[in-house]
């Protein structure tokens, strides 16, 4: 007797989440502002790929 797993039905499958590609945001730079409200944060791709939002 082998176990099945039930398929996820699809009135119950996660929207896909929006993705973004860093270094379009940054125009190719290492830094972009993204606003939320009235704050303004920074992002930043370091050196080593990483990524940093700071308000």
């Amino acid at each position: 007797m082998t176990a099945q797993i039930p398929e996820r039905s699809v009135l119950n499958a996660s929207p896909a989440l929006p993705r973004y590609d860093a270094t379009e945001l940054t125009c190719g730079g290492d830094l972009a502002e993204i606003t939320l409200g009235d704050q303004v944060y920074r992002l930043r791709i370091t050196k080593a790929g990483k990524l940093i939002l700071t308000k």
